[in-house]
């Protein structure tokens, strides 16, 4: 399989999973399907790839005045856009994009940390094992 193909997956998936848990910790997020999990993680990834971008640069001096605090409001933004976008994905406001924004961030962190790529590695050096 193609190496990018192979990352856009990866990272399809982490975002479905990071969406899908955080309908279970936050009572204000709710997709009525499994689609609409799936379409929501792509339109997300989509979003802070194209549009995200664009904003922070925007944003940059206020992002500046607010020591980078801004960007938690930007990715909440960016929440609200796709719930606004794909059918089947409700959001019962702002604080909760805003909240969940947090969550997938930190999530999507840990998850990414254990990946062979990107942290831990483990290596058998004969009798011990390093990490």
């Amino acid at each position: 399989m193609n190496a990018h193909l192979q990352d856009f997956l990866i990272h399809w998936a982490i975002m479905s999973l990071s969406l899908w848990v955080a309908s279970y910790l936050f009572s204000g997020i709710k997709f009525s399907n499994k689609s609409s999990l799936l379409i929501s993680a792509l339109v997300l990834g989509f979003v802070n790839a194209v549009i995200r971008p664009i904003l922070l640069i925007l944003t940059f001096p206020l992002t500046i005045v607010t020591l980078g605090l801004f960007v938690l409001v930007v990715n909440a933004l960016m929440i609200m856009l796709v719930a606004k976008l794909v059918n089947g994905f409700k959001l019962s406001g702002f604080w909760t994009a805003f909240f969940v924004g947090i969550f997938i961030a930190l999530f999507g962190l840990f998850i990414e940390y254990f990946l062979p790529s990107q942290g831990v590695v483990i290596m058998n050096t004969g009798n011990t094992i390093s990490v």
